[in-house]
């Protein structure tokens, strides 16, 4: 991991372990789960939020108005307000994807869950969803919430992703094995 990314993880952590911490105290995580994700969905879906939050020409006092607006805007909680604007005073807004995905892991920890990451050809109705979060749920022995990305080049099949295993049923793999094999072959 190169030093600034680690920096970066750093800072995000503390920051997450505080504000779960904060959270939890006051019996709040289940608003912070939903300020996380508002936050992750304005995080993916806005190339514009991602420049603000990474520019290094917008000043601590218009980063700081600005992230007020935007997270009573998005509907945010006291607790996720206030730690944007504190992560704006000290510069530190850069390191809001790491801090979403930090808190998204405490959480989830906190349930008793792993979140699996399924990239699949196609999109998966909520009963396939709800079938593969029971078939993963046995395998891993906790609750599965699934983090579904769909990329057609898989042809078909599903990758999953959960904590360090990797399951790749796609069709593109398969391709790419068989061609492998008969590289060594012929």
């Amino acid at each position: 991991m190169s030093e600034p990314a680690s920096i970066s993880t750093g800072i995000a952590s503390r920051y997450a372990t505080a504000v779960f911490d904060l959270a939890k105290e006051e019996k709040q995580l289940a608003v912070l789960e939903a300020d996380v994700d508002t936050l992750d969905a304005a995080l993916n879906d806005s190339t514009d939020f991602v420049s603000f939050i990474n520019s290094p020409v917008v000043s601590r006092e218009e980063q700081g108005t600005a992230i007020a607006a935007i997270a009573a805007k998005m509907g945010l909680s006291t607790i996720s307000a206030n730690t944007l604007a504190l992560m704006a005073q000290n510069r530190r807004l850069f390191v809001l994807p790491a801090l979403v995905a930090g808190l998204r892991a405490l959480i989830a920890e906190e349930k008793g869950e792993v979140t699996a990451d399924v990239t699949a050809a196609k999109s998966l109705t909520k009963a396939q969803q709800d079938k593969l979060a029971k078939t993963l749920k046995a395998s891993v022995g906790k609750d599965v919430k699934i983090n579904l990305a769909i990329d057609e080049r898989l042809i078909g099949g599903l990758i999953v992703k959960v904590g360090s295993k990797m399951i790749d049923t796609s069709i593109s793999s398969k391709l790419a094995n068989l061609q492998n094999a008969m590289k060594e072959v012929g």
